[in-house]
């Protein structure tokens, strides 16, 4: 079985080191996550570029736009009626919780902070782990659906019916192979969720070009994919 490090550098060496992520600020992650639903990372930055352009990014201003402006100035994705919804909720609940600033949220003991963070729509462990990780509060190699299974597939954890108790799993299955840089990290995280897109896809992946195919057990068990 591949080790964890060693399928980091094998995925960097295919794919590139990523570069840093632009938004490491609590408030902004929680409006990514909100401001579009079921569409790529083009079209979500479009969203983001529009709100900020036409409306403005802090809760005040999201708040004082009724969904109808929203919706025209920068919702995206399927349902963009629930996207609005989402993202006054959320204003309200940082204005209403913690006066508008999230930044002391990084502050807190790591229980605490991914709890207050799962007060906003859209934000459950994997999206308070990976806010935490960005904006450099916790080591935490936090995975998106992508990079979960391409370790699942991979032999790190177990999948069960559950999302929840998979993603523990999963997360204890790696503690002891992640390095506590912040870097390594992120890096990590952006490249697990990279090869689940591209290669490591749910349906029909593209074994035959992985990196790490002759080290993963995952094909010779499912041949038909």
């Amino acid at each position: 079985m591949i080790r964890l490090p060693q399928l980091i550098e094998a995925l960097a060496a295919h794919y590139g080191k990523p570069a840093p992520p632009e938004v490491t600020d609590p408030w902004t992650l929680i409006v990514w996550e909100n401001v579009a639903y079921l569409v790529d990372d083009e079209r979500r930055q479009q969203a983001m570029t529009d709100l900020r352009e036409k409306i403005g990014m802090s809760p005040e201003e999201i708040l004082a736009a009724k969904p109808d402006r929203l919706i025209k100035s920068g919702v995206r994705g399927i349902v963009p009626e629930q996207s609005a919804v989402k993202l006054r909720r959320s204003a309200e609940i940082a204005l209403e919780h913690f006066g508008g600033d999230l930044r002391p949220i990084l502050k807190q003991p790591l229980a605490k902070a991914k709890k207050s963070l799962k007060r906003f729509p859209a934000i459950g462990d994997p999206g308070a782990e990976k806010i935490l990780l960005f904006c450099h509060a916790y080591p935490i190699l936090a995975l998106d659906s992508n990079g979960l299974r391409v370790l699942i597939r991979l032999g790190f954890g177990v999948e069960t019916p559950n999302y929840s108790a998979t993603y523990r799993s999963v997360q204890t299955a790696i503690e002891t192979e992640t390095l506590k840089e912040f870097p390594w990290l992120i890096q990590a995280h952006q490249l697990l969720r990279r090869h689940g897109q591209d290669l490591c896809r749910r349906s029909r992946p593209s074994c035959p070009k992985c990196p790490v195919n002759k080290q993963c057990p995952w094909p010779a068990a499912n041949p038909d994919g």
